[in-house]
């Protein structure tokens, strides 16, 4: 018999790499471990975004989760990438014989005929979405490389208060009203309300919790404009609150600060949710990304018009 030599079509490769990403997450998830919620303290890898060596641009979305899984199961000592091409540019190589991973690219176009279709009829041209697969290397599997590309790692304590993130959470300007009970974004107040911090069991839960909330915060019509308008308990409800984990572990990363899942009620509801739309963990991903960029760039606010 002749081997099936046959190329997959573009939409069979998105659909192969939602499933491929989406089932090693549920199978993770159903053994009790939370991807965006890895053992760093006892992996030994450093804690942090993961991002191009070359470009000094952290990864997004669904790449992170994909390579931060590289980074544990592989234990990788740093959180900076390269591909073989970029390796070179930079002076150095990947070695012989190591395995890449590989993450993608999302991204659209519009077809010609589909410009020509639009001008004839006048109405706005239709995108086709287009998944691309490519292939990077943790520095470790380099050699050759500048020595200024490998920072050392740091891993905030439980009890080290974070100048950067406390920085950070004041300069959004968010309505923060520190007090007993629970942890809550009020959409209809656009107000956050956290327990005290000496109600929190450490500093680092207290910013898990603060950036899950800031996560929330993001949804507001004047900021990304997500449907906060969901029934508690409902899937959409859930959706929103996975966007919401992820955007605190990324914001935690981002600070050296362990994440930590807020809700281990919802991880049923994720479980359900993944199993029956193997895209919807690429797109809380992508969300968390946008919220996480959102609210990272209060750090460096816009200079005022001249």
């Amino acid at each position: 018999m002749r081997p099936n030599t046959q190329q997959q079509s573009p939409d069979q490769s998105r659909a192969s790499l939602y499933n491929e990403v989406t089932e090693r997450i549920v199978i993770e998830l159903e053994l009790g471990i939370v991807p965006w919620v890895q053992p760093w303290e006892t992996s030994g890898v450093a804690l942090g975004l993961p991002r191009s060596a070359a470009t000094r641009r952290n990864y997004s979305g669904i790449n992170i989760l994909i390579l931060w899984n590289a980074v544990i199961t592989r234990g990788f000592a740093s959180q900076e990438w390269l591909t073989f091409r970029q390796a070179l540019s930079l002076g150095g190589h990947v070695r012989k014989g190591e395995r890449g991973t590989v993450i993608c690219y999302a991204d659209s176009f519009v077809p010609r005929g589909e410009r020509e279709r639009s001008r004839e009829q006048g109405d706005a041209p239709s995108a086709v979405p287009f998944l691309k697969r490519f292939t990077v290397f943790n520095i470790d599997q380099c050699e050759g490389l500048p020595a200024y590309i490998a920072p050392p790692p740091r891993i905030l304590s439980e009890v080290q208060l974070s100048p950067d993130a406390e920085a950070l959470i004041a300069a959004t300007g968010a309505n923060i009203v520190a007090g007993n009970g629970d942890a809550f974004y009020n959409r209809a107040e656009d107000v956050i309300r956290l327990p005290t911090r000496e109600a929190h069991v450490s500093t680092a839960d207290f910013y898990c919790t603060a950036f899950h909330e800031l996560g929330h915060w993001t949804a507001h019509p004047s900021r990304l404009a997500r449907d906060l308008q969901n029934r508690f308990g409902s899937e959409a409800y859930a959706r929103e609150e996975l966007i919401a984990e992820l955007t605190s572990a990324f914001l935690c990363a981002q600070f050296g600060i362990v994440p930590q899942v807020r809700h281990t009620d919802y991880l049923g509801h994720w479980l359900k949710i993944l199993k029956s739309d193997a895209r919807a963990i690429f797109h809380a991903a992508s969300q968390a990304s946008k919220a996480t960029d959102f609210i990272l760039a209060f750090r460096h606010p816009e200079p005022p018009p001249a």
